[in-house]
């Protein structure tokens, strides 16, 4: 089945003034995001005023009705500025929606949807201090509230983004003390941040991406209604964390295709503008061959991204294919990144030049949403399970 999707025409014209938003607003804003480690307030209020928290929520729920080819495409413009103005709204549209999408009931998705299309701010629970990608490790728990149909969730989130200014979490917990076949112990819950025994740490310091905030989510005694179990059934939770950390890794990997591009326009410009022996180093052959290996990787990614989102529009399974396009666009930005370095010479190693910010930005792409270690697990398991199956 096709996902439906914005006009082909106005999302053009969307496109067309985004992109425009960001070379003119928010890139001249990002000095003073990284130097207040925070968006501004007023391009928080503009993003929300366009509809970027609600990118993928249907228009009847006051959202844009974005598909996930438009929505990357949206991804990819913005991450061409500093990653913090992504990093804001892209949690709500490519982890909390496609979870309410794909397994809220309609209760839920009448009651959140319109909420975060609104510009509330949401977080994804589920890695731990002790385990992430392992469910066998998970530590929260969320046991029946004896005193009616509700839930009592302990436990703490780690690295947890937007944590700090988040309105509502989706939560993973353990609904079942022992360790069941495809991850049916683990649970998903709409936890709004305001209840009662939810807090949150500092925020982490972090090598880059200032502006963009992580932290820990502490659960204590929280007690939730019946009705704030994802889908009104156990046992679903890891199933629709996987399924939204697909369009998590797409997102990941339009981050990744985007801020590639600014990086390598900007050394572009350097190479043309830097002279050595008398002309531009531009001009030298082993300058030129990092800028053409550059371009070729990006034009590889962007490809990529073409083809994993048009099959999710079709409705294809996408697991390996999110995971791939997430491996190769994290990993070949962090060459085009040392690459860009390395024709900056020893300018791409001060603070004042923007290579080493980019450099330093671009290094957890590798790391969230499933390193690349663990994407090249999951991809061979599936690898060698469609072989069996078909032996």
């Amino acid at each position: 089945m096709t996902t439906p999707a914005m006009d082909a025409e106005t999302f053009e014209q969307f496109m067309e003034q985004l992109q425009r938003y960001v070379r003119e607003r928010l890139i001249p804003a990002e000095r003073a995001t990284i130097e207040a480690d925070a968006v501004p307030d007023d391009i928080l209020g503009e993003m929300k005023e366009m509809g970027l928290f609600g990118l993928t929520i249907p228009e009847e729920f006051g959202g844009a009705g974005l598909n996930t080819s438009q929505y990357a495409r949206v991804v990819h413009a913005m991450a061409y500025a500093a990653p913090a103005f992504r990093s804001i709204f892209s949690i709500n549209v490519g982890m909390f929606n496609s979870a309410i999408k794909n397994g809220g009931t309609p209760q839920q998705q009448a009651e959140w949807w319109p909420r975060i299309a609104a510009g509330e701010i949401a977080c994804f629970g589920l890695t731990e201090p002790g385990s992430g990608s392992d469910s066998a490790a998970m530590q929260t728990t969320a046991r029946p509230d004896p005193a009616g149909n509700g839930w009592i969730l302990n436990g703490t989130k780690r690295y947890i983004t937007n944590a700090p200014h988040a309105d509502v979490a989706l939560i993973m917990a353990r609904t079942e003390k022992d360790n069941l076949p495809r991850n049916a112990h683990v649970s998903a819950f709409i936890v709004p941040m305001k209840t009662p025994g939810v807090s949150t740490g500092s925020p982490d310091k972090k090598m880059g991406q200032s502006g963009a905030h992580i932290a820990d989510v502490i659960l204590e005694d929280v007690h939730v209604p019946g009705e704030a179990l994802l889908g009104g059934e156990t046992g679903k939770g890891f199933v629709f964390a996987m399924k939204s950390l697909d369009n998590g890794r797409i997102s990941v990997g339009a981050a990744s295709t985007g801020y590639a591009r600014r990086a390598l326009d900007s050394a572009l410009r350097y190479a043309t503008e830097r002279k050595a022996f008398g002309e531009p180093i531009a001009n030298f052959q082993l300058i030129q061959a990092m800028l053409a290996d550059s371009e070729t990787e990006i034009y590889a990614a962007e490809c990529m991204m073409a083809d994993v989102t048009a099959r999710a529009d079709r409705g294809e399974n996408i697991l390996t294919k999110a995971a791939a396009f997430k491996v190769f666009a994290s990993e070949m930005c962090g060459r085009v990144m040392d690459r860009v370095v390395q024709i900056y010479g020893g300018a791409g190693y001060l603070a004042e030049y923007d290579a080493e910010r980019f450099f330093r930005d671009a290094r957890i792409y590798r790391i969230y949403e499933g390193t690349t270690q663990i994407l090249q697990l999951q991809i061979a398991k599936h690898m060698l399970r469609e072989f069996q199956g078909a032996a």
